[in-house]
């Protein structure tokens, strides 16, 4: 492959998003890091996301979206974020058409920079239920793309690879090691303490929690309290 060629990553700050850029980079694209500060209730993945950026010696862009205009989710809005455990209902973390958003962020700096491939590191196995995450809407997304941009109708097309897709969290957490990657340097909590301590209960905590566990990995995760099973 050409070792010049770029790939736009959404870079949120967390493990999986990690991961995903990690395996671009081990592809041999030029990373194109993009990381949306859309208003969530925290900046320490913002933080994060720059660390992994530096580390895996990408361009990074931080761009502001301010969605708690819109609301209707606990990490845009007034809500609690919910601390009893994964269930099979969509939570109220969901944030209503986030990824259909980003990508088309990612879309948008892909075309400009003439990158032809996204990487988003969504997957359906051990996750929170979040409609945007299936592989059905990923499908989709690239099929927009290629007919949504100049670059799609001349012959240019666009490829969304979301290669956690399938993956369990022990999986993921197996896949940075095997990336090398350091899985501490990232940030999945909801809802951290004011010190960027992770909270261990809320979905994001116990699922990356229990994705080390079953791995049978050292977690270096703080924890604010010690996660229960999902």
């Amino acid at each position: 492959m050409d070792e010049r060629r770029k790939a736009v990553v959404l870079l949120s700050g967390g493990l999986d998003s990690m991961v995903a850029a990690g395996i671009a980079r081990e592809l041999g694209f030029e990373l194109l890091a993009l990381t949306i500060d859309y208003g969530q209730r925290h900046s320490v993945e913002i933080e994060a996301a720059r660390r992994i950026a530096a580390l895996l010696a990408a361009r990074h862009v931080v761009l502001k979206l301010d969605l708690t205009q819109f609301g209707g989710s606990a990490l845009t809005g007034d809500m609690d974020v919910p601390k009893s455990g994964v269930s099979s209902a969509i939570p109220v973390t969901y944030v209503p058409a986030r990824n259909s958003v980003l990508l088309g962020l990612a879309l948008a700096w892909a075309e400009a920079a003439g990158a032809r491939d996204l990487f988003i590191g969504v997957n359906a196995v051990d996750y929170s239920g979040y409609p945007d995450c299936r592989p059905e809407f990923i499908a989709a997304f690239e099929a927009l793309a290629n007919v949504a941009t100049k670059a799609g109708v001349e012959g240019g097309a666009f490829h969304v690879h979301s290669p956690l897709q399938a993956m369990s969290k022990a999986d993921i957490a197996l896949e940075a090691v095997r990336l090398g990657l350091d899985a501490g340097v990232s940030h999945s909590c909801y809802d951290p303490a004011h010190d960027g301590v992770h909270c261990g209960l809320c979905d994001a905590c116990r699922l990356r929690s229990r994705g080390f566990a079953q791995a049978g990995l050292s977690d270096p995760t703080r924890y604010a309290g010690q996660p229960q099973g999902g």
